[in-house]
């Protein structure tokens, strides 16, 4: 029998996945009767998923209010981003041959031209997530793997800051491409010295659009 922390983690995995895809977007009120009867569960295994979730600090509990999907603050901007050049930086340094998950590398950035080419600036920003994820996996590790679940479900909900999502995304996908060629030719360190500049301008441009949403 499946015991009902089991359950909440699996629906917490569920909502994070939809919040890293931008169905649930900032400040948005979840809805404990409509998510609940959707995946199937009880109010107790939902509220147990929503706790898991808070302590991620993907949602806030409002006294009397109930559950919304958090807005960061532009420290935790900074943050992540560190966070990031650290575990992405570090996966991409220890390449020295073109890596076996290469052919999934390739997938996602050829998913982002696709949406690309029609304009979908939503999904370009999911291939987008996608593909960093997979520079993570390089490092050969779960745990790092299931810290940047957290991390990049985080981002969705720093990227809706962006007022135009084609103006912060599609720049980067030829990016991605370079990091990409960087890492069939085996050449780690070319990898991540591309990615750390990337990593530098995408949190500049976050910080800035903060900066202009602010009284």
């Amino acid at each position: 029998m499946v015991s009902r922390t089991s359950t909440a983690e699996r629906v917490a995995g569920v909502l994070r996945t939809r919040i890293a895809e931008g169905f649930f977007l900032p400040g948005v009120r979840l809805s404990e009767h409509d998510i609940g009867s959707a995946l199937g569960v009880s109010r107790n295994t939902l509220r147990e998923a929503f706790r898991l979730l808070t302590h991620e600090r993907l949602l806030t509990h409002e006294l009397n209010r109930g559950v919304f999907v958090r807005v960061l603050p532009v420290e935790d901007v900074v943050d992540l981003y560190k966070v990031r050049k650290v575990v992405e930086c570090s996966a991409v340094r220890a390449v020295t041959e073109k890596p076996p998950t290469f052919a999934k590398l390739a997938r996602l950035v050829e998913d982002g031209r696709v949406a690309e080419r029609s304009e979908r600036w939503q999904d370009l920003g999911t291939a987008n997530i996608r593909f960093h994820s997979a520079l993570a996996e390089l490092s050969g590790s779960e745990r790092i793997d299931e810290l940047m679940r957290g991390i990049l479900a985080e981002l969705r909900l720093v990227f809706h800051m962006m007022a135009d999502p084609r103006r912060f995304h599609e720049p980067y996908l030829k990016r991605n491409a370079e990091i990409l060629e960087r890492l069939e030719a085996g050449d780690g360190l070319g990898a991540e010295k591309l990615l750390a500049q990337y990593l530098t301008d995408a949190e500049n441009q976050l910080v800035e659009a903060y900066a202009e949403r602010s009284p």
